[in-house]
């Protein structure tokens, strides 16, 4: 079987970097949790049990009525689905408290009605803030579900005539069975790795996360040991998590069909349900945006003049970002749809086993003795935001991978097109498409990063996220709109011109 040196390369140092650093924090531990890193174990879990529940709960009627209503928009609503995953969290959160914070629209609303405010702080308050990241994510992962159902099984249940009720027990209910384990387990995940929500939102030691314990220890207390043992806590609770991932995520069984559109749509008051729980879910999306950008624009001639160099540190840090990413998860990719090699494929998923905190902590303790690690802040914020977005990368360029080496490589072979010329010719123009797709995904997830440049950056070293967040916690919240707008725009421009650049170099 042939080997590719440089895919073996990439896949060692993300073993390096992710196993690494895990056992540097093993090193420094002390292992004694103390009973506020108990509390905090248990909060991490309890919140992430919660959001997950929630958001695939709420995202079950959300995905069946646009599975099965037609309406105008319906498209661009599906497409606001994926907006979430390019969304800053900073600015999602702020989008909330314009909302439901103190001086937000529902509290004042609340009190011109002469009834007791709400509070968005705490555990409400995160969880909250997860489902509204996580909701549309749930949604259109359940929703590939309901569009998996092959027509031809739709029109039996008809010619039967199936009742809802039957549709539901022989059809509906056997694909969320396969759908939503690995709905939950993903948002579990990603909500145990959340520091941003828990940061802004926690609200107090009762509501303190395993990242933001490992934050404070660092930033705050300088509690190398307590912190090496919250990271080496929460490097096995994300290495357990995924494990199970693993081994729960099923496929869908239907089999396949004609790819012939069909849609059982109930009528009476199940039009109804439907249609609030579409017009519901989009509200609860759009108004906290809508908000931002309300309350964005008329503040952005007077941004303060700290932003700008955090926007352009930001910039510098996700271009490279994005490309150092697509490179090693191309050739990760290509590598293993050369070779079929496991181990390969095991080394691109190993950052989804970790957190940026954990790895953070992990260098922070390496560069800790031998310099002041606000000296390599963007270096390290840069690299550590590439091992996070490469499983992301790898995953949307490993099917086309296959499909390129099955298609082309008997004819690259038999004309003797190798290398670099290879790659020029063949591999690039054909996977154009996933790889700008690809790169402006990284490129946002970066741009919107707010971990390890939290640990490490000075006040002169401040990326935009964390410039935003210093805003918000010193309550100017007119600023910290302001600048979320201009972070939004230029993280959604970046990956527009990305993904445009993909398609346009595409092959027609």
């Amino acid at each position: 079987m042939a080997r590719s040196p440089v895919a073996i390369t990439v896949a060692l140092v993300l073993a390096l970097l992710t196993l690494g650093t895990a056992a540097v924090v093993l090193a420094h531990g002390h292992l004694h949790l103390t009973a506020p890193d108990w509390a905090a174990v248990r909060f991490t879990l309890l919140q992430a049990s919660l959001s997950a529940l929630v958001s695939t709960a709420l995202a079950i009627p959300v995905a069946r009525a646009l599975a099965r209503r037609r309406f105008r928009g319906r498209a661009l609503l599906i497409t606001l689905m994926g907006a979430p995953f390019l969304l800053p969290v900073i600015v999602a959160i702020l989008g909330l408290l314009a909302v439901f914070g103190r001086a937000g629209v529902l509290n004042q609303t609340l009190q011109a009605l002469g009834l007791p405010s709400i509070q968005i702080y705490g555990l409400h308050g995160v969880v909250l803030a997860h489902v509204f990241l996580n909701l549309p994510f749930a949604t259109r992962m359940i929703l590939q579900g309901w569009q998996a159902i092959p027509a031809e099984r739709l029109r039996l249940a008809a010619s039967l005539g199936f009742l809802p009720a039957a549709v539901a027990r022989h059809l509906e209910w056997p694909m969320l069975r396969s759908v939503l384990p690995g709905a939950l387990i993903t948002i579990f995940v990603i909500c145990l790795t959340s520091f941003a929500v828990a940061l802004t939102l926690g609200g107090g030691p009762r509501a303190t996360t395993v990242e933001l314990a490992i934050y404070q220890s660092l930033r705050f207390d300088f509690d190398l040991g307590r912190a090496a043992s919250l990271a080496a806590v929460q490097f096995a609770l994300c290495a357990t998590t995924a494990l199970v991932a693993w081994r729960i995520i099923q496929t869908p069984g239907f089999g396949a069909g004609l790819d012939r559109g069909y849609t059982l749509a109930p009528t009476g008051w199940r039009s109804v349900t439907d249609a609030t729980a579409i017009i519901l879910s989009a509200a609860f999306l759009l108004i906290p945006l809508a908000m931002v950008i309300a309350n964005g624009i008329q503040g952005l001639p007077h941004l303060p003049p700290s932003i700008w160099p955090a926007a352009i540190r930001s910039v510098a840090i996700a271009i490279p970002s994005a490309l150092l990413a697509t490179a090693a998860a191309l050739t990760l990719a290509l590598a293993v749809a050369k070779t079929n090699n496991r181990g390969l494929d095991l080394a691109a998923l190993l950052p989804l086993a970790t957190s940026g905190l954990v790895l953070g902590t992990g260098l922070f303790l390496i560069v800790q003795p031998l310099t002041s690690p606000a000296t390599i802040a963007l270096p390290v914020t840069l690299i550590v935001n590439a091992a996070l977005a490469l499983p992301f990368v790898y995953r949307l360029l490993l099917p086309e991978a296959h499909a390129l080496h099955r298609d082309y490589a008997r004819l690259t072979t038999s004309l003797n097109i190798h290398g670099p010329s290879a790659l020029l010719l063949v591999t690039l123009p054909r996977l154009s498409r996933p790889l700008g797709f690809g790169t402006g995904i990284a490129a946002a997830l970066s741009m919107g990063d707010l971990g390890v440049i939290a640990l490490f950056a000075s006040d002169a070293q401040a990326t935009l996220p964390l410039a935003i967040q210093r805003l918000t916690a010193a309550y100017r919240m007119d600023a910290a709109a302001s600048a979320s707008l201009l972070l939004v725009t230029i993280s959604f421009t970046l990956f527009a011109l990305c993904d445009y650049g993909g398609r346009h170099a595409a092959p027609d």
